[in-house]
């Protein structure tokens, strides 16, 4: 297996200590995982396996499961999951692209579906069918990859703008599936969305496409848009008992006001449990921004322990702010970006 670029001068064996991996496992990550190499491009650490799913419709669609490069069905011991869920209008070949190497600093898998709304495709907003396909992505991911077993107590949801939406409608609707979810940048209520869509250059496409996907106007069909809002799915959430953290920018120009959507999600579900393992992260990125394996992604799956790092992270290191939480309301600053986390431990 190869070991990252900017870690192979330097590279010595990991020590058995510095991570609690399986043995087995220890063997996919030779190197040491430092957050400099996470943020760098290593396509030659993984490898990608396509399939085809039949949605809940019945049709055919396209998914992609991407596996560290050294696995081996035959001798490594189960991997735990993410299902990757695509934003508004993005194919799952393109949400790839976040991901790039990181399962190999796990190790972990991802799968990564096309997905199929009611009618469309890249824009399913939230129906019930397709939440319902990603609660079966482990199911079909170990028969699309023969002899694969996954830790099935390890399943986690990631996805940004409608694919935080439908995150938090799976840990709605399946809680039982989620070792943890994660939802950024995500839009929590279809009606201010259909509405917010015609501030944007091609909002009024856009409320097309909405009214064919969903059944029609928020007027018409108040019930279709009311069951595709995780804002009216807070108290399954709140009382779900799955980590969830949630995760938006006050500079977001295509989720706009995102206090009055992640962040009016975040205060519901703290006054109908406040014992909620919910954690906020705000800050002023660019749309989705934090998305990206050259962004803040990694910092994601440090929190969950999907990836473990072989070094502190100091005050004023760029992954500080996100990583070193702990008490009720931390607030560090790096860079132009300032990170307020508010942790409510269950």
């Amino acid at each position: 297996m190869h070991e990252p670029p900017a870690a192979a001068a330097r590279a010595r064996p990991r020590a058995a200590a510095a991570t609690a991996r399986p043995t087995a496992l220890q063997e996919l990550v030779p190197f040491h995982v430092r957050y400099r190499d996470l943020v760098r491009s290593h396509p030659e650490l993984v490898r990608v396996v396509r399939f085809a799913y039949t949605a809940s419709d019945g049709r055919y669609r396209d998914g992609f499961v991407v596996l560290p490069r050294g696995y081996d069905v035959r001798r490594h011991p189960p991997l735990p999951l993410v299902i990757a869920v695509h934003g508004r209008g993005i194919s799952a070949r393109t949400n790839l692209n976040y991901w790039g190497a990181l399962p190999a600093f796990g190790p972990f898998a991802v799968v990564d579906p096309e997905g199929q709304g009611r009618r469309l495709t890249r824009y399913s907003w939230g129906w019930r069918g397709q939440i319902d396909d990603l609660a079966r992505m482990p199911a079909i991911v170990e028969r699309a990859v023969p002899g694969l077993r996954l830790d099935r107590s390890r399943i986690y949801a990631i996805g940004s703008s409608m694919g935080g939406q439908e995150t938090l409608l799976l840990v709605a609707t399946h809680p039982h599936l989620l070792a943890g979810a994660a939802a950024l940048d995500s839009a929590t209520n279809m009606v201010a969305r259909y509405r917010a869509f015609a501030q944007l250059r091609d909002g009024r496409f856009l409320q097309h496409l909405a009214r064919v996907e969903i059944g029609g106007t928020p007027a018409q069909v108040p019930r279709a848009y009311a069951e595709r809002s995780p804002i009216a799915f807070a108290r399954q959430i709140a009382w779900s008992g799955v980590p969830l953290h949630l995760w938006w920018s006050l500079r977001d120009r295509i989720v706009r006001n995102q206090n009055a959507e992640s962040g009016a999600l975040y205060r519901a579900i703290k006054r109908i449990n406040p014992e909620a393992p919910v954690t906020r992260y705000v800050g002023r990125w660019a749309h989705s921004k934090e998305m990206h394996p050259l962004a803040r992604l990694p910092l994601v799956l440090i929190r969950f322990g999907l990836i473990k790092l072989d070094e502190p992270l100091t005050l004023g290191h760029p992954a500080t702010a996100a990583h070193q939480l702990g008490s009720e309301a931390t607030v560090h600053r790096s860079g132009s970006v300032q990170a307020v986390t508010v942790t409510v431990k269950g």
